[in-house]
């Protein structure tokens, strides 16, 4: 294999993944960052004694971050330890129900019995469903690229076709719950999981109710220092194996000349490279960097993914009680839903859901208080009134927590930053400021994202979560791969 010289648009968890595997192949690799820090949404902040994460909340499938050291023969406790957590989350119902969801699938069905109208085997057998349909999909949906011959000429693939009828890609995952629970409180929590793409369960297909098996089989961990401590730990290790990291290092332009990159224009200055990863979505890549190029507009015309409303508190108070890492609903669900995917202009009560994770090591927040995460689900930014939309939010959500928690909450908010669908567009480029890229509210979603790489434009490659195979962090680490295994066997 040739060594190349390549060059990587976008420190994300996605452009630091790839880095690794890159230069783990021998080539040299540069890597260009418009902001100052790397790991895009995976980031951090701390004020007045308080640290925040600012991006994902949950960590799962470890494996993939393992996998990043064993390429590079690295040990990863010199970098990075976690440590399993026995309650993935705990959840709060209006009419008063309280659920510790377990990480231990027997105990997690003997709750789930006890809480629902519902017999613990049925739990099992859904839970074993779910690992069958990514047992059955996962390695061609989400570890390969879904836009090459050679990935539908295997036994997995034909394995999977043959029982495509147990996918349950014809019917909705509310359809697929409903079907199979008649609490709504538990179809409520298990049509949750649709968040984990941004989507919605009244759209995205059945197929979907396989991600419960990835929190519930391979279970949920912190990281010590945080979700933060990812990025962090990555980059450290790319760095360590010679990865170059450019900082405020805007890049203005891809440069094609037929029908082939040629490099990267930064600040004026051109730099040259053999191959260009573009870790930056999928949209402003062919909006600001390819403007030359014809753009797949049916692909960048796909509606996106839901955003975030997040509101980090420091909060004058301990529950040690709660442990906060929570899920919480209201008895219209189908609303929430119906906010993000329709894009209406206000929302009356957008709390349907709301994730508060707060501080799990003791020097995240001031001794006697916790660091709130405070997530709700919103619509991309087509324009909304977002200082309506924020206000109105942050009062119904002090509301029903002061129900819920019977405590006077705003007395006890000591520190508060605001990030929004604006913001996030901002600072990340992501479009609209959609989390995940597109919506995956359609059963053709896999085939409809934009894939790994571009065939009228040799040696250009994408990863992270606007692409193949999605947004989250296993998903952005496997996007990584993908394009690592790309370049090898191109080369």
């Amino acid at each position: 294999m040739t060594n190349k010289t390549i060059v990587i648009i976008g420190a994300g968890i996605a452009g630091i993944a790839a880095s690794i595997r890159l230069k783990a192949q021998g080539h040299q690799v540069s890597v260009f960052e418009a902001n100052d820090y790397p790991g895009g949404k995976l980031t951090a902040f701390s004020e007045k004694g308080y640290r925040f994460d600012m991006g994902p909340s949950l960590f799962t499938m470890p494996q993939f971050i393992e996998d990043l050291f064993k390429v590079v023969n690295k040990p990863i406790d010199n970098y990075f330890q976690y440590h399993k957590k026995s309650v993935i989350c705990n959840y709060f119902y209006e009419d008063g129900t309280r659920f510790s969801a377990f990480a231990d699938k027997k105990q997690f069905a003997e709750e789930a019995s006890r809480t629902f109208n519902v017999n613990g085997n049925a739990i099992i057998d859904y839970l074993d469903k779910s690992k069958r349909k990514y047992d059955l999909t996962g390695s061609l949906f989400l570890e390969k690229s879904l836009h090459k011959l050679s990935t539908y000429l295997n036994s997995d693939t034909l394995n999977a076709i043959l029982r495509i009828n147990g996918l349950d890609i014809n019917r909705s995952l509310n359809d697929y719950n409903e079907n199979i629970f008649s609490d709504q409180r538990l179809v409520q929590f298990f049509n949750r999981f649709a968040t984990y793409n941004g989507s919605s369960p009244y759209q995205t297909p059945g197929i979907m109710s396989m991600i419960p098996h990835l929190e519930q089989y391979y279970g949920t961990f912190f990281p010590k220092g945080g979700m933060h401590s990812i990025t962090m730990s990555l980059y450290q290790l790319a760095k360590d194996i010679g990865v170059d990291f450019q900082f405020n290092s805007k890049v203005e332009e891809i440069e094609v000349e037929d029908k082939k990159v040629k490099g990267i224009k930064v600040d004026t200055e051109f730099v040259e490279a053999d191959i260009v990863v573009s870790n930056s979505d999928v949209v402003p890549t062919y909006r600001h960097l390819l403007k030359t190029q014809k753009a797949p507009e049916k692909i960048l015309s796909q509606p996106r993914s839901s955003s975030a409303l997040i509101f980090y508190w420091g909060i004058k108070k301990n529950f040690p009680e709660l442990d906060l890492h929570n899920i919480f609903f209201s008895e219209d669900y189908k609303t929430e839903f119906d906010f993000i995917f329709n894009k209406q202009s206000v929302y009356n009560d957008p709390t349907v859901y709301i994730n508060i994770t707060s501080k799990e090591e003791p020097d995240d927040a001031p001794d006697g208080c916790e660091n709130w995460f405070v997530m709700i689900n919103v619509p991309s930014n087509t324009g909304q009134d977002w200082d309506e939309i924020i206000t109105d939010a942050r009062r119904n959500i002090i509301a029903k927590l002061n129900r819920l928690l019977e405590v006077d909450l705003e007395t006890l908010i000591d520190y508060e930053h605001i990030l929004e669908p604006r913001t996030i567009e901002s600072r990340t480029q992501s479009y609209q400021g959609a989390l995940y890229g597109a919506a995956s509210n359609n059963k053709f979603a896999a085939f409809l994202r934009h894939p790994n790489f571009k065939n009228a434009i040799k040696n250009l490659y994408f990863c992270g979560g606007s692409v193949h195979p999605g947004g989250g962090i296993p998903l952005c680490l496997l996007s990584g791969k993908i394009v690592s295994d790309l370049i090898e066997k191109a080369n």
